[in-house]
């Protein structure tokens, strides 16, 4: 094999993982980053789930309806801001056709198989990186205040998810209890995912960042794309603010900002900047073991080290970085209502953070190469998944890169499927 040069576009924990694989296959890389370090990337300050559990795509049946009830509460768990944009529109037109069985059907299967094999790329990155992400094979348990959405859970998640080899466990609220007996709960009972991870976001940054270094990787902080150079119909160079940079394969990594990197050559990506919050108590007032998710209201819990993590809510507004109080305080009022034990005051004084998430319309990420720019590869649109997915991302580019049979290809991740 003939090694390459490689640019990746995003210093995120996609681009940093496709890095890492890229290197590991011989090729030569530099993965520039438009801020001067990647400690606030989207990732930073996820629920730090390693999560198989999430076999549902986005776009699925009944989300249209939930979302429009949502739409009209200020504290709802998902929030589209109504605005006459372009790219809004034609994005929320392919999402409303992805809300179907076909595209659960289609997806499900994808983000399973994807998801386990990442789990295991995790499980060998952790090995190898002495144990210093912190990750946590604890399981996961979908907390659930209602014998109604007990029941959904079961008959939709769970069912779906033994089916394509994800095993989940329904519990009553004492089995829920023994499994996370470190607080008391306020619950009917839970779907257990014995599976699932969790881990430190940013110790995964920091410690990739610092491998990749040692290996020999350019890093281009402070630096973004502008525009690009053509050879025919193939990339020649990236145009950043700092220099021109040649290349033989570029890597599309930039999360919610994708779609902009690629507009001045004619590429159309359907993405929308899904923002997330979350809040970080420096000393947890529960002793959890577990990572949580209350199903109800779509609030994640996740201990990490002696901290204790708070996140949810998916707002549809743009690329900003504005905090809406209501949201965050939706998250904590949430929080509350499942855990006896926790009071509005233990969020005193915590600054809350926000991160864009990268959403596809139909919920599956873009794995590809651009079939008008072929040397140019996607690795976006993540939504929700980007930490979990972030392994198994990484090897699939440098597999197409590298020309190798591949562990897993599928249609349905290519980053033509809209255009």
């Amino acid at each position: 094999m003939t090694a390459k040069h490689v640019v990746v576009c995003g210093g995120g924990v996609v681009g940093l993982f496709c890095a890492y694989y890229l290197k590991a296959a011989g090729h030569d890389v530099t993965v520039l980053e438009k801020h001067s370090t990647n400690d606030d990337s989207c990732a930073s300050g996820s629920a730090g789930y390693i999560s198989p559990s999430h076999v549902i795509p986005l776009a699925a049946p009944g989300v249209i309806g939930l979302g429009l009830k949502w739409m009209l509460q200020s504290r709802s768990p998902f929030y589209v801001k109504p605005r006459m944009d372009r790219e809004l529109i034609r994005w929320g037109w392919h999402f409303l056709r992805s809300c179907s069985q076909a595209n659960v059907s289609r997806g499900a299967p994808v983000l399973a198989e994807l998801c386990l094999r990442s789990r295991s790329l995790f499980l060998d990155f952790d090995r190898r990186m002495n144990n210093r992400i912190e990750l946590r094979q604890k399981g996961l348990l979908n907390l659930c205040k209602t014998q109604q959405m007990l029941d959904h859970e079961a008959q939709v998640l769970a069912k779906l998810a033994n089916e394509l080899g994800v095993e989940a466990k329904v519990l009553n609220a004492r089995e829920t209890s023994a499994v996370e007996s470190g607080t008391d709960l306020d619950v009917v009972g839970s779907i257990y995912f014995p599976n699932d991870a969790h881990l430190t976001p940013q110790l995964v940054l920091r410690v990739l960042t610092e491998e990749l270094k040692n290996q020999g990787v350019i890093f281009r902080f402070d630096t973004t794309v502008q525009g690009w150079r053509m050879k025919g119909n193939q990339l020649a160079a990236v145009i950043t603010t700092d220099k021109e940079i040649e290349a033989d394969e570029f890597v599309l990594a930039g999360g919610a900002w994708s779609p902009a990197i690629v507009d001045n050559i004619g590429l159309r990506l359907p993405m929308q900047a899904g923002k997330g919050y979350s809040l970080t108590l420096p000393a947890s007032p529960l002793s959890l073991t577990t990572s949580l998710i209350c199903a109800e209201k779509r609030v994640a819990v996740t201990p990490m080290g002696r901290t204790l993590r708070f996140g949810g809510t998916m707002e549809i507004s743009g690329i900003n970085s504005q905090i809406r109080p209501e949201r965050v305080q939706q998250i904590i009022e949430s929080a509350i209502s499942y855990f006896p034990r926790l009071r509005i005051s233990d969020f005193d004084g915590v600054k809350p953070w926000c991160g864009l998430r990268p959403v596809s319309p139909d919920g599956l990420p873009y794995i590809g190469r651009f079939g008008r720019i072929p040397n140019l590869i996607a690795a976006c649109g993540h939504a929700m998944l980007g930490l979990t997915l972030a392994p198994v991302t990484g090897q699939m580019v440098a597999e197409i890169v590298s020309a190798k049979v591949r562990h897993f290809s599928s249609n349905a991740l290519s980053p033509d499927r809209f255009a």
